[in-house]
């Protein structure tokens, strides 16, 4: 069966992910930190008819990433898809473009775009061999457009969006395909008041055109 690893697995968006991939046959790997929450959106996923376990791991420590995912790699003989989505804003103290300074930035570099390098370095090889697979990153739409409240955190975000475009150029004529995924609105509750909101069921399916029907784009803007 072919699988997809899911890192920064949550119960909204990453969930999702999982199904809209677990009902089209996909064994799933879910990463993140908390393993007994892992272990519930596995349950879940299990009850629903998906093969899916769960791999520990926080993606600021990159060996344990990179362990997490040569270990889901040897559980379902492979990884097929990774798609990378942790959520680290509720970590950062969000600052404006005049007021950032360097340490502002440091951490979300660290979880946005080194966490992407690495979980990216630890699959790409095997995929490059089969000579197939999917890469998808997924940032806010800061990445793309900018706003002065999460200056620090939208500069993350874009160095992130700019290496997974650099990528994908890189990757062209391999088989294997890299692209970023920008979201524009609140997911499951505004996170602004009138702020565009989606469901995680409504976001999901744009991962599964990406790896199937849109293999030639870098990026996809969700936008509602």
């Amino acid at each position: 069966m072919p699988t997809i690893a899911v890192v920064g697995a949550g119960p909204q968006l990453g969930l999702a992910i999982a199904r809209t991939y677990g009902t089209h046959g996909y064994d799933v790997a879910l990463i993140a930190r908390n393993r007994a929450k892992l272990e519930e959106l596995a349950g879940e996923l299990a009850a629903e008819g998906v093969t899916a376990a769960a791999f520990p791991a926080d993606v600021l420590d990159r060996t344990a990433l990179t362990q997490a995912l040569k270990d889901a790699a040897a559980h379902f003989g492979g990884i097929d898809v990774l798609e990378y989505s942790p959520v680290g804003g509720l970590q950062t103290a969000m600052t404006t473009p005049a007021a950032t300074e360097p340490a502002d930035v440091q951490h979300e570099m660290e979880f946005q775009l080194y966490g992407a390098i690495a979980a990216t370095r630890a699959v790409l090889p095997a995929m490059r061999e089969a000579g197939g697979g999917t890469l998808l990153f997924t940032t806010g739409a800061g990445s793309v457009d900018p706003v002065p409240q999460i200056a620090n955190v939208n500069a993350a975000a874009a160095a992130l969006r700019n290496w997974v475009i650099n990528l994908h150029k890189e990757l062209d004529g391999t088989g294997v395909q890299a692209a970023h995924v920008a979201i524009n609105v609140s997911i499951g509750t505004p996170a602004i008041p009138g702020f565009p909101t989606a469901q995680p069921e409504e976001i999901s399916p744009v991962y599964w055109d990406l790896h199937t029907t849109k293999r030639d784009q870098a990026e996809l803007v969700f936008s509602l």
